[in-house]
């Protein structure tokens, strides 16, 4: 009798544990279902979803507006999420089974490869835009920021990474009619983008090294009129007249021809840091030399005396061009040190303009032709 007791107490919790067993499956199946319902709009580029776990203002929480998106900005998680996939590694249900957790590993575009193009395309817009001479109101707006995303998004091809995230999940219905719903976080919309919105608030994403890279490269991209107003070189890259133009142009030539640069060393010390760059350039000192030289010679004929003030003033500008044209010497300045400054959101170059364009133009960032040369004391 006493075999028979001990049987089926055996029998009843090898029962038990198969019906409790047969309920935690049933649970995560349905936590499951309700996970995969969800990301796998995700991947079907579905926006309703993705405005459900991607708030439009949490990556640029420093926006100044709260305008709606138009539909066409809203591609941009389109193409986000175009390559997007996941993997289900694990779930565990609490035993009331109102509560689970899931273990998830995501593939997702390279967001810091993204954020760090974001950053410097968002400098060199500005960059460009305060050598236009334009006051741009709208710079930190919410929608400016989202068609820059979609433009790099666009036009650029990132790579997919992997990473592992928790999924929280909470049954709103009962054990035996569950309703698994995920629980929305900071963290999950965060892993989601692949790390999108850590790395845009990170202020040292894009070095200094490679900020001023941007700078200088941005230069090159520069037409005279923008090169001027930057750089503050209104005297010698001036366009008021067809005599200065073309000295502006000649000078411009000269740069394009053989501006290159090299980043030798950065050293950073809190939110400030220097960075230390060899700038090949045009030599402007030969330039002023083989000017002198020429403006003396001809100063010193009877021609400049018979010339008259306004024709000397003329000549010495054909002189400068002349001097300009014809030089083909370049410096290499093993010394140019920049300074820059992080102000909590990214790295700056400091006085941009006069740091720049002393390193670049040297001794020519004014013209050696006084303007009041046409002034006639004879």
């Amino acid at each position: 009798m006493k075999t028979v007791k001990h049987l089926l107490a055996f029998l009843m919790i090898i029962l038990l544990s198969v019906f409790l067993c047969s309920c935690s499956q049933s649970a995560k199946a349905h936590a499951e279902k309700a996970i995969k319902k969800d990301l796998d709009l995700l991947k079907n580029l579905d926006s309703e979803t993705t405005m459900q776990y991607i708030s439009y203002q949490e990556l640029f929480p420093d926006s100044d507006d709260s305008t709606k998106l138009s539909a066409d900005i809203k591609e941009v998680f389109s193409l986000f999420f175009q390559n997007f996939d996941y993997k289900i590694l694990d779930i565990s249900v609490d035993s009331d089974e109102k509560n689970a957790s899931a273990q998830l590993k995501l593939t997702t575009l390279d967001a810091e490869a993204l954020a760090s193009d974001f950053v410097s395309a968002s400098l060199q817009e500005e960059i460009l835009e305060t050598a236009s001479g334009k006051e741009n109101d709208n710079g930190n707006s919410l929608e400016q920021r989202y068609l820059l995303l979609y433009k790099l998004l666009k036009n650029n091809t990132y790579s997919s990474v992997e990473r592992n995230t928790s999924i929280q999940l909470n049954n709103l219905g009962s054990s035996s009619e569950p309703d698994w719903e995920i629980t929305h976080s900071s963290s999950l919309e965060n892993d989601l983008v692949g790390g999108l919105i850590t790395y845009l608030s990170d202020p040292d994403l894009v070095p200094p090294a490679e900020t001023l890279t941007v700078y200088l490269k941005t230069l090159q991209e520069m037409d005279v009129k923008q090169m001027a107003n930057y750089l503050g070189l209104d005297s010698i890259l001036n366009t008021s007249d067809s005599a200065k133009n073309a000295i502006a142009s000649a000078l411009m030539e000269q740069f394009h021809s053989c501006f290159n640069y090299k980043i030798s060393s950065t050293s950073v010390s809190g939110y400030l840091a220097e960075v230390d760059a060899e700038l090949t350039t045009f030599d402007s000192n030969s330039i002023l030399t083989q000017y002198e030289k020429e403006l003396n010679t001809y100063l010193a004929s009877a021609d400049a005396v018979i010339d008259g003030s306004q024709k000397r003033y003329n000549k010495s500008h054909e002189l400068l061009l002349d001097s300009i044209r014809n030089n083909q010497a370049t410096i290499t300045a093993t010394a140019a040190t920049f300074h820059l400054t992080n102000d909590g959101a990214s790295w700056k170059l400091e006085n941009a303009g006069t740091e720049l364009g002393n390193a670049i133009f040297g001794t020519l960032t004014a013209s050696p032709v006084p303007e009041d040369s046409t002034e006639d004391n004879e």
